[in-house]
């Protein structure tokens, strides 16, 4: 969770998505923050008993946004239009931005500008109380797990993106423990519930063996 990051600095790609307080999902984040202390990740993504699993996953998926906001707003002086002109995770791995509605058909652009559209879309949705309500009593739409899927699967991709091209300015700030910590936490979440088709995660397979081996 973003409380992690403890008073570090502020700096982040875009404005933090904040929960309203004495909200029910306020209290969820508050729920999550206490159990990710105890440093048992496994069980602090598990669905607490007798929650609600869409708002889970909408805690969980505004909190990603604000750590991967940040993490990627610790680096963004590295990744320009000069040394990332295409948006990609290692050699093999190249992604084109499409949105389906202002942009139906993938385009290629550098790194910057496709996370800059990514995290603009991933904002939109989460300020949009129609997918993401905030209000008690107020429904999920049906298809709400898997807007969260298609965020979530997004979200991964400015991670590998970071790991295969910045990882050594990341270890340079120092922030690896924060990203690693922030990543490990992100798989096992989409783990325990399936959000992301696992060809999707192949540009980070082996670091995800690496950081989940150990938990089994």
């Amino acid at each position: 969770m973003s409380f992690l990051f403890g008073n570090r600095s502020s700096k982040t790609f875009k404005p933090k998505k904040n929960i309203p307080e004495g909200s029910h999902q306020y209290e969820l984040l508050k729920h999550a923050e206490a159990t990710l202390g105890s440093g048992n990740l496994r069980m602090a993504v598990m669905l607490p008993d007798g929650e609600d699993l869409n708002e889970w996953v909408a805690v969980n998926t505004v909190d990603f946004f604000n750590q991967i906001n940040m993490l990627y707003g610790t680096i963004t002086d590295f990744c320009t239009e000069e040394k990332c002109p295409i948006m990609s995770a290692g050699p093999k791995y190249e992604y084109h931005w499409a949105d389906g509605t202002n942009i139906k058909k993938p385009i290629k652009c550098s790194a910057p500008k496709y996370i800059d559209y990514l995290m603009t879309w991933v904002q939109d949705q989460l300020d949009d109380e129609t997918l993401f309500p905030s209000k008690i009593g107020v429904p999920f739409k049906k298809n709400f797990l898997n807007v969260a899927k298609t965020i979530l699967k997004r979200l991964f991709r400015v991670y590998a993106h970071i790991y295969h091209q910045h990882f050594d300015s990341v270890m340079q700030l120092q922030e690896e423990a924060h990203l690693n910590t922030s990543f490990k936490h992100f798989i096992f979440f989409v783990q325990e519930f399936n959000l992301i088709d696992r060809k999707e995660l192949v540009p980070l397979q082996e670091l995800i063996e690496k950081l989940t081996t150990k938990d089994r």
